[in-house]
């Protein structure tokens, strides 16, 4: 079976925790964008799937334009409860479409993606709609015997297990990585993003929300950089190079090769999905993306985009060292990353394609052009896709 494509993407602005979007549960926030990429994609799928006999379930008249296979969704802090199923009959499927939600932490949106596209090269010709969730505003407290705590454990007892801010500085530290050079790195993503609303290349992804018609983080950040105090003592952490937390959602639709019918998309073309050592959990896009290259016969010369989750000023540098790519590369977070966007785990792998799905088809770049997204995962893990323009 051809490689699946990526038809249509969209997202939410992505709101700062506590901000705009702190009253939305996680299937109020998702329901509107798969609501919208269902739209974006129904004039093309629903000629492809017509007639296929593989009927999803019951959905209503005013349901999918399309047979939906599944909603696949990734999300980190829950409330429960499948969040992906809830999310799908909230945005009018039916209740013969099912759910899923996947939890690989910061990269759970973009394994979302590799599952569904994972289930139609197993066999299963119908569309799927996959992506990624998180309110961390409305996230629950967890408690074990009446106490509280931030997160659960990302490794066992004699293994490590660090908080992702100190996992950064251990990082910057392990790879000598100064202050000036994070700082650096974080006003390039602002400037970049400042720069990309103004055009208005976010336009066409955005699914306004709650009032909100942009990411609430992208602002004049760069310039209070060089005051912020360093979050450990001798540290180079900042506030400022640390990524803020946010609330939002991220879909895409994906077909099998061949169904996109003149639809341009993005051709899912390989994957990978690896284990690093917990102690520096930072560093998994890395191998993640040489070996997602490798499968697909490439190389980091051949690759026209790349959307690296920033969690980290350091974690992103790091990476980008392993790659053997310049800090300052043009092609790499093009639009500003997590940093200034802000960083809605569950869902800020599929954002990272989302934003290709933006620069690479929205954009009009050629059939052939690669693309590259990626994140670093708490626990030591790194998840990759290669994607290419079709047309």
């Amino acid at each position: 079976m051809a490689d699946p494509v990526i038809v249509a993407a969209r997202r939410t602005p992505i709101g700062t925790r506590g901000r705009a979007l702190a009253g939305l549960r996680v299937e109020e926030l998702a329901a509107p964008v798969i609501r919208a990429v269902l739209e974006d994609a129904g004039g093309v799928v629903s000629t492809v799937t017509a007639g296929s006999g593989a009927g999803s379930g019951s959905a209503s008249h005013d349901g999918p334009p399309f047979d939906v296979a599944d909603v696949v969704l990734g999300n980190c802090m829950g409330p429960g409860g499948n969040p992906a199923r809830v999310a799908a009959l909230a945005a009018g499927l039916g209740a013969g479409v099912p759910g899923a939600t996947i939890d690989r932490q910061c990269g759970s949106g973009l394994a979302a993606v590799i599952d569904a596209a994972t289930a139609i090269r197993a066999g299963d010709a119908r569309p799927r709609v996959a992506g990624g969730v998180e309110s961390a505003s409305t996230a629950p407290v967890r408690s074990v015997d009446g106490v509280a705590y931030d997160r659960a454990a990302f490794a066992p007892e004699g293994w490590p297990d660090p908080d992702m801010t100190r996992a950064a500085e251990d990082l910057a530290r392990h790879d000598g990585i100064p202050r000036s050079r994070q700082d650096a790195h974080a006003a390039r993503s602002h400037a970049r993003a400042r720069a990309a609303l103004v055009a208005g290349r976010f336009a066409g992804e955005l699914v306004p929300l709650a009032g909100m018609t942009a990411d609430d983080a992208i602002g004049g950040a760069e310039r209070l950089l060089p005051r912020l105090p360093a979050l450990f003592p001798d540290g180079t952490l900042t506030a400022g190079t640390s990524t803020r937390i946010g609330d939002g959602a991220a879909a895409i639709v994906v077909v099998p090769g061949g169904g996109h019918r003149g639809l341009p998309g993005l051709a899912i073309r390989a994957h990978a999905i690896v284990g690093c050592d917990p102690a520096l959990p930072g560093i998994g896009a890395a191998p993640a993306v040489l070996a997602a290259l490798d499968r697909a016969g490439l190389g980091t010369d051949d690759v026209a985009a790349f959307e690296i989750v920033e969690a980290f000023a350091a974690q992103s540098l790091a990476v980008l060292e392993r790659l053997g790519i310049a800090d300052d590369d043009a092609r790499v977070c093009a639009d500003g990353g997590a940093l200034a966007l802000g960083h809605p785990w569950g869902a800020s792998g599929a954002v990272s394609v989302v934003r290709l799905f933006s620069r690479l088809v929205r954009g009009g770049a050629p059939a052939g052009t690669i693309g590259v997204a990626a994140a670093s995962v708490g626990g030591g893990l790194g998840v990759a896709a290669v994607l290419e323009v079709v047309r």
